[in-house]
């Protein structure tokens, strides 16, 4: 008798685990569903990916452009994109610029001076709690052809550093300053996954040209894809941010929707192939 009362205890205890662990199964897969994910792209077939998944994140639009070449100076042409881009921030005249940008309701790419952020990184907070994109502009600014392997990574890692220090997600993007690059550079950014942005429209307003000549050069410029090059600091620029809510407006009033760079590669991808140039001359 007791051998079969403690069979039977048992078989209760058994039946009663089976049950909780099927309840806590079936409620694991329940929670746990996820869209199926895409095979990772490479080469021709990331453009193809790329360009027919609009719902891509940022990140992975910036990983995707990066399996067929390192370096981008637009976007497509198949839509109405633009981004604006400010270099050698974050600056005293970075605050004018937010507010101008959180006025007019757009996001912008800002590729940031590492040391600044010793001085400046409110701005820097700031942006990210806009919704903008940090891109790294190296540490001090240099001529990055100039430099050896060595001082370069530097260079490209400290600023990533600092990023990271405040809080914010890695940068995936770079811009080289003065446009200065060589092999030596593409090797190092292949190596840190940067993808290398360029641009196709210098307003030069760090010459500080005047207000409608920088309007002027940023509208000439416009097309579907463009990147377009405005400095937030680096020197006084009470002339761009006088300028930039009449770009953002004459922009919009030509249909096109101003994005950051990794909405801009999400939305509308540059084809592959695309020759890299020697240099382009900027700030």
């Amino acid at each position: 008798m007791r051998v079969r009362r403690r069979r039977g205890a048992a078989a209760v205890l058994l039946i009663g685990v089976l049950t909780v662990i099927v309840a806590a199964g079936s409620g694991s897969n329940h929670a746990r569903k996820r869209p199926p994910l895409s095979t990772p792209p490479d080469g021709h077939v990331a453009y193809q990916q790329l360009h027919h998944a609009p719902e891509e994140s940022p990140t992975a639009a910036v990983k995707s452009v990066l399996a067929y070449t390192p370096f981008v100076k637009e976007g497509g042409d198949r839509g109405r994109d633009i981004a604006l881009t400010f270099d050698d921030g974050p600056g005293p005249y970075t605050p004018g610029v937010l507010d101008v940008l959180e006025r007019l309701h757009v996001h912008a790419t800002f590729f940031e001076i590492g040391e600044m952020l010793r001085y400046f990184s409110a701005s820097t907070l700031r942006e990210l709690r806009d919704g903008d994109v940090i891109g790294d502009h190296t540490e001090t600014h240099p001529e990055m052809a100039t430099l050896s392997a060595r001082d370069q990574r530097e260079e490209l890692f400290e600023q990533i550093a600092r990023i990271e220090l405040l809080g914010g997600p890695r940068p995936v993007l770079f811009r080289p300053p003065y446009g200065s690059f060589n092999a030596t550079t593409m090797r190092e950014l292949h190596a840190m996954h940067l993808l290398m942005v360029l641009w196709s429209v210098d307003t030069e307003d760090y010459q500080q040209p005047g207000v409608s000549v920088i309007v002027q050069r940023a509208l000439a410029g416009a097309h579907p894809g463009a990147i377009i090059l405005m400095h937030d600091a680096g020197g006084t620029r009470t002339q761009t941010i006088a300028a930039l809510p009449i770009i953002i407006r004459d922009l919009r009033a030509g249909g096109f929707r101003l994005v950051t760079v990794p909405e801009l590669l999400r939305d509308d991808p540059p084809p592959p192939g695309q020759p890299l140039p020697s240099s382009l001359r900027g700030d």
